[in-house]
């Protein structure tokens, strides 16, 4: 877990660059109470705030953006820069000519969905977890 080291008074911007995961959450606390919370590019990252100390950044795509925390008067205590990279935790990719397939190992090898992989592999993935989706939402009487 990171923690932010703020100055009163001022924002304040770690040498080093937070980094995410795609498709994993990192909590941070702040010392001083937030109000807005502003993602430079929402294609890349997501932020919410769970209370006015506990901000949840959560990795949607690969790249750079940034994270600005203002206070109650609008002043910023927070503004971080945030890389979003793939997780290589347990991950296979199986590239045949240029086109890849990605499978996550633990232990067992299932397919996953993974930005750059061939767009028939991620397409029928995607259908199939979707599907598979709305048939528990069905069972589970959810009613969109």
């Amino acid at each position: 877990m990171a923690l932010f080291v703020l100055t009163i008074g001022q924002a304040c911007a770690s040498e080093d660059p937070v980094i995410v995961t795609v498709d994993r959450a990192k909590v941070f606390r702040i010392k001083e109470p937030a109000s807005t919370v502003i993602i430079g590019n929402p294609f890349i990252a997501d932020v919410s705030m769970h209370d006015h100390f506990t901000v949840v950044v959560t990795g949607k795509s690969y790249g750079s953006t940034n994270l600005v925390i203002l206070d109650d008067k609008g002043e910023p205590i927070i503004d971080e820069v945030i890389i979003v990279r793939a997780s290589e935790d347990k991950i296979v990719s199986v590239t045949r000519n240029a086109l890849r397939q990605t499978y996550t190992c633990a232990p067992n090898c299932e397919p996953t969905l993974r930005l750059g992989d061939s767009q028939t592999a991620f397409d029928t993935f995607a259908q199939q977890a979707a599907t598979r989706n709305d048939l528990a939402e069905k069972a589970a009487g959810v009613v969109k």
